[in-house]
């Protein structure tokens, strides 16, 4: 790796070094709620472990201030980067009254955040496509400047709402990013048995705008290729289509057995390409992260994710009588 690449993209040392640390935080928040599912705490864990450098690249290639979200249930780092602390993600996971996502209603993963204009997603996949570009259009006949993206894995590209979200952001010419976390599997089922192509990308042909695939397993080639698609939705150039490769380290979820589907030699050679690994690498090379501030951070983060633990375990769990709001028109 070159020693300048962020400073080349027009990233400063303190932005790279905070990318760091949010995917250092999503990796730790998600390893505590696995331990946490594994004891009988929490009921559920689906997971962002592998894909933190698409989460944390995409995000700091945003304008946090205005742009919008319609991500998927992996987006932990995403959310984290847009303003969700690891407080909120714990409060979830335990189905607390103080869950910002839904008030302890939604299965962990349906994030949703009015706060910082992250539109819930619901439980089938590839809806919050459609929502995206409706928000893409809202803003378009509103003329305001902003950009909205929509994150989603490599099983969501075939089914009918990708196919129709594309279309209508190429007829219509939206400013919205669809960004694909391709981690190989839907589920069990791996990349080959699901793209008689290959590629995601090429999708994007078809329907008139452009499609670029990168490597998921860096935040500066992510953030680059997002960089990109926002000033193109931002002059007024249309839709982006974004692959980003990667690897799901751990299992579909909680309830999932990937040794059924993969063998375990498959996960650890693709754990020598984590985004954690290599990121790490690149900010101790470019002398930005010394081995005695690795292990600050990663202190100061375990003692930020024991607070946030601990926080939402004694939190109150909602009000029975609060079960039908805003679940009926009153």
């Amino acid at each position: 790796m070159g020693v300048t690449r962020h400073k080349q993209l027009g990233l400063t040392d303190e932005q790279v070094l905070d990318m760091y640390r949010y995917m250092l935080l999503a990796r730790k928040v998600d390893e505590r709620m696995w331990l946490l599912n594994r004891a009988g705490k929490i009921p559920f864990v689906i997971s962002c472990q592998g894909q933190e450098a698409i989460q944390v690249g995409a995000a700091f290639a945003l304008d946090r201030k205005k742009d919008w979200l319609c991500p998927y249930y992996r987006d932990l780092g995403m959310m984290l980067v847009f303003g969700q602390s690891a407080r909120d993600q714990m409060l979830s996971a335990f189905a607390k009254a103080d869950d910002p996502n839904s008030g302890g209603r939604q299965m962990p993963g349906h994030f949703g955040d009015s706060r910082f204009r992250i539109v819930s997603g619901s439980s089938p996949v590839t809806t919050q496509l459609l929502h995206a570009v409706g928000v893409a259009l809202a803003s378009k006949m509103e003329n305001e400047d902003l950009v909205t993206l929509t994150t989603f894995g490599e099983g969501s590209s075939n089914q009918g709402d990708f196919h129709e979200g594309l279309n209508f952001a190429g007829v219509h010419n939206l400013p919205v990013i669809f960004m694909c976390e391709n981690n190989q599997y839907a589920i069990s089922v791996p990349v080959e048995k699901q793209l008689a192509g290959g590629s995601v990308a090429a999708r994007a042909h078809g329907y008139g705008f452009p499609g670029v695939q990168v490597d998921g397993n860096d935040p500066l080639k992510v953030y680059e290729a997002v960089k990109e698609a926002t000033e193109r939705a931002r002059r007024g150039d249309g839709p982006t289509l974004i692959e980003a490769v990667s690897y799901r380290l751990v299992p579909h979820s909680s309830d999932d057995d990937d040794r059924s589907y993969r063998t375990a030699e498959e996960v650890e050679e693709a754990r020598k390409k984590d985004s954690l690994v290599l990121f790490k690498k690149y900010l101790q090379e470019t002398g930005l992260l010394s081995d005695k501030q690795d292990e600050e951070l990663n202190k100061e983060i375990a003692k930020e994710v024991d607070e946030a633990t601990e926080y939402a375990e004694q939190a109150a769990y909602p009000d029975p009588s609060e079960t039908y709001t805003h679940v009926y028109g009153e």
